[in-house]
């Protein structure tokens, strides 16, 4: 008796902490279908929990493109392999896409039967917005505009470089900048500016 009970109140008090959480959280059974859905995931997504008990969240909420990524993940976790930094989108009830990423997290049961998997997302699409914001307004500059990683390489390549060089950004991508692009002159001293 008193050790149910017990269990049941912090069963309760674990909906309840999961239900009151800032972050969206969702859970499915080991078939894929929604067994959790708080309050975040409905002010996200515009989806009750009403609505999502029971569908199938991949095949019902996850965008074609992503669906076979996104199932992967869960059936990693699934298989006790879980996966943090996941980023995909998600089809709110409007009909929009809201970009979630997401930490896939193993359930198990009081004996450690696997009987799900309960994600822990973050909206970022505003971040993921104002990263193309910045890329187009790269691209578009009067001036040449190139970054290069930590090796070296080009990950930046706008388009005033291209009409100022020829190089179009296929030519250069992932290519040492100073190896490959520098003349001999110069190598050293635009070197030292990376180092």
């Amino acid at each position: 008796g008193q050790d149910i009970t017990a269990r049941m109140a912090q069963e309760q008090e674990y909906a309840r902490l999961i239900d009151t959480a800032n972050a969206p959280i969702f859970g499915i059974g080991v078939h894929g279908r929604v067994n959790v859905w708080n309050k975040s995931a409905t002010n996200l997504t515009g989806f009750t929990s009403e609505d999502v008990m029971g569908r199938h969240l991949v095949n019902e909420f996850i965008t074609e493109d992503y669906k076979e990524r996104v199932q992967e993940v869960f059936r990693n976790a699934l298989n006790g392999v879980e996966t943090a930094n996941f980023e995909f989108p998600l089809v709110t009830k409007p009909g929009t896409r809201v970009e979630v990423l997401l930490n896939a997290t193993t359930r198990r049961d009081e004996k450690n039967r696997v009987i799900g998997v309960v994600g822990i997302g973050q909206d970022i699409t505003a971040r993921m917005n104002q990263e193309q914001e910045y890329a187009r307004l790269i691209d578009a500059a009067n001036a040449p505009i190139f970054g290069i990683d930590v090796e070296g390489s080009v990950n930046v390549w706008n388009q005033c470089a291209i009409r100022l060089t020829g190089f179009d950004a296929g030519d250069v991508m992932g290519k040492h900048l100073v190896n490959e692009f520098i003349t001999d002159d110069y190598k050293a001293s635009v070197q030292g500016v990376f180092t």
